[in-house]
Protein backbone atom coordinates (compact mmCIF):
# COMPACT_ATOMS: atom_id res chain seq x y z
CA UNK A 1 0.00 0.00 0.00
CA UNK A 2 1.17 3.32 -1.11
CA UNK A 3 1.32 6.17 1.55
CA UNK A 4 2.26 9.56 1.65
CA UNK A 5 4.91 11.02 4.63
CA UNK A 6 6.38 14.06 5.65
CA UNK A 7 8.72 15.14 8.21
CA UNK A 8 8.68 18.19 9.67
CA UNK A 9 10.84 20.18 12.76
CA UNK A 10 9.31 22.86 14.87
CA UNK A 11 11.18 25.96 14.55
CA UNK A 12 12.20 25.29 11.09
CA UNK A 13 10.53 27.25 7.94
CA UNK A 14 10.91 23.77 5.49
CA UNK A 15 9.94 20.28 6.45
CA UNK A 16 13.11 17.53 6.53
CA UNK A 17 11.10 15.66 4.13
CA UNK A 18 8.29 16.82 2.05
CA UNK A 19 5.96 14.79 1.24
CA UNK A 20 7.24 11.53 0.49
CA UNK A 21 5.44 8.17 -0.60
CA UNK A 22 6.55 4.95 0.25
CA UNK A 23 4.83 1.76 -0.23
CA UNK A 24 4.09 -0.13 3.12
CA UNK A 25 4.47 -4.30 3.00
CA UNK A 26 0.62 -4.73 4.88
CA UNK A 27 -2.15 -6.94 4.02
CA UNK A 28 -5.16 -4.91 5.42
CA UNK A 29 -5.99 -1.22 5.14
CA UNK A 30 -6.87 -0.88 8.87
CA UNK A 31 -4.22 -0.70 11.43
CA UNK A 32 -3.23 0.38 14.74
CA UNK A 33 -0.37 3.16 15.38
CA UNK A 34 1.85 0.15 16.55
CA UNK A 35 1.68 -1.79 13.30
CA UNK A 36 2.39 1.32 11.21
CA UNK A 37 5.49 2.77 12.82
CA UNK A 38 6.83 -1.05 12.74
CA UNK A 39 5.96 -0.70 9.13
CA UNK A 40 7.93 2.49 8.89
CA UNK A 41 10.40 1.36 10.70
CA UNK A 42 10.98 -1.78 8.53
CA UNK A 43 11.27 -0.05 5.41
CA UNK A 44 13.22 2.84 6.25
CA UNK A 45 16.14 0.09 7.94
CA UNK A 46 15.54 -2.21 4.40
CA UNK A 47 16.65 1.40 2.55
CA UNK A 48 19.52 1.85 4.81
CA UNK A 49 20.50 -2.22 4.35
CA UNK A 50 20.32 -1.32 0.43
CA UNK A 51 22.26 1.74 0.33
CA UNK A 52 25.68 1.83 -1.04
CA UNK A 53 28.86 1.83 1.43
CA UNK A 54 31.96 3.70 0.67
CA UNK A 55 35.05 1.48 1.73
CA UNK A 56 37.62 3.69 1.09
CA UNK A 57 40.60 3.99 2.65
CA UNK A 58 40.79 8.14 2.34
CA UNK A 59 37.75 10.09 2.40
CA UNK A 60 37.36 12.06 -0.97
CA UNK A 61 35.07 14.88 -1.25
CA UNK A 62 31.49 14.31 -3.15
CA UNK A 63 30.42 17.20 -4.98
CA UNK A 64 26.95 17.80 -5.30
CA UNK A 65 25.60 18.59 -8.89
CA UNK A 66 25.15 22.37 -9.51
CA UNK A 67 21.52 22.06 -9.11
CA UNK A 68 22.02 19.94 -5.72
CA UNK A 69 23.66 22.93 -4.27
CA UNK A 70 20.86 25.47 -3.64
CA UNK A 71 19.09 23.11 -1.36
CA UNK A 72 21.91 22.24 0.61
CA UNK A 73 22.35 25.92 0.80
CA UNK A 74 18.61 26.65 2.22
CA UNK A 75 18.58 23.79 4.47
CA UNK A 76 21.88 24.29 5.43
CA UNK A 77 22.88 20.65 6.15
CA UNK A 78 25.41 19.71 3.47
CA UNK A 79 25.22 15.38 2.79
CA UNK A 80 26.69 14.05 0.13
CA UNK A 81 25.20 10.40 0.08
CA UNK A 82 28.14 8.80 1.62
CA UNK A 83 27.37 6.45 4.68
CA UNK A 84 30.17 5.75 6.92
CA UNK A 85 28.68 3.23 9.98
CA UNK A 86 29.15 -0.04 8.01
CA UNK A 87 27.16 -1.55 11.37
CA UNK A 88 23.98 -3.54 10.43
CA UNK A 89 20.64 -2.25 11.96
CA UNK A 90 18.95 -4.44 13.65
CA UNK A 91 15.25 -4.13 13.19
CA UNK A 92 13.29 -5.46 16.23
CA UNK A 93 15.42 -2.82 17.94
CA UNK A 94 15.17 -0.10 15.97
CA UNK A 95 11.58 -0.59 16.02
CA UNK A 96 11.43 -1.03 19.70
CA UNK A 97 13.53 2.48 19.87
CA UNK A 98 10.76 4.23 17.73
CA UNK A 99 8.08 3.08 19.49
CA UNK A 100 9.48 3.88 22.85
CA UNK A 101 10.65 7.39 21.39
CA UNK A 102 6.53 7.85 20.36
CA UNK A 103 5.80 6.95 23.92
CA UNK A 104 8.08 9.51 25.29
CA UNK A 105 6.90 12.07 22.93
CA UNK A 106 10.03 12.71 21.01
CA UNK A 107 7.85 12.78 18.07
CA UNK A 108 4.17 13.56 17.08
CA UNK A 109 2.48 11.84 14.09
CA UNK A 110 -0.41 13.03 12.53
CA UNK A 111 -2.85 11.29 9.94
CA UNK A 112 -4.65 14.35 7.99
CA UNK A 113 -5.37 16.69 11.44
CA UNK A 114 -5.78 13.84 13.25
CA UNK A 115 -2.88 13.37 15.70
CA UNK A 116 -2.18 9.84 16.61
CA UNK A 117 -1.87 9.73 20.78
CA UNK A 118 -1.89 6.11 21.77
CA UNK A 119 -0.07 3.11 20.44
CA UNK A 120 -3.56 1.26 20.16
CA UNK A 121 -5.28 3.95 18.34
CA UNK A 122 -6.09 2.50 14.79
CA UNK A 123 -6.10 4.44 11.45
CA UNK A 124 -7.55 3.62 8.02
CA UNK A 125 -5.01 3.52 5.35
CA UNK A 126 -6.99 3.42 2.33
CA UNK A 127 -8.51 7.05 3.17
CA UNK A 128 -4.95 8.18 1.66
CA UNK A 129 -4.67 11.40 3.76
CA UNK A 130 -1.18 12.54 4.37
CA UNK A 131 1.17 11.57 7.56
CA UNK A 132 3.40 14.14 9.26
CA UNK A 133 5.66 13.27 11.50
CA UNK A 134 6.87 15.97 13.39
CA UNK A 135 10.23 16.12 15.44
CA UNK A 136 9.77 17.73 18.82
CA UNK A 137 12.44 19.74 20.52
CA UNK A 138 13.22 20.39 24.00
CA UNK A 139 13.91 23.70 25.28
CA UNK A 140 17.27 23.96 27.50
CA UNK A 141 18.18 26.31 30.54
CA UNK A 142 16.90 27.07 33.93
CA UNK A 143 14.85 29.41 35.64
CA UNK A 144 17.80 31.28 37.75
Amino acid sequence: MNISISVKQLGRKHPILQEKTISLDNTTSIVSVRTFLELIVKHQVELFHSASFEWEDQDTIHLPKENYLPILTDTGKAGFGAIYNHNQVNVATAQENALLAFEDGLYAVFYGDDQLETLTEEIDLSKNKNITFIRLTFLAGSYW
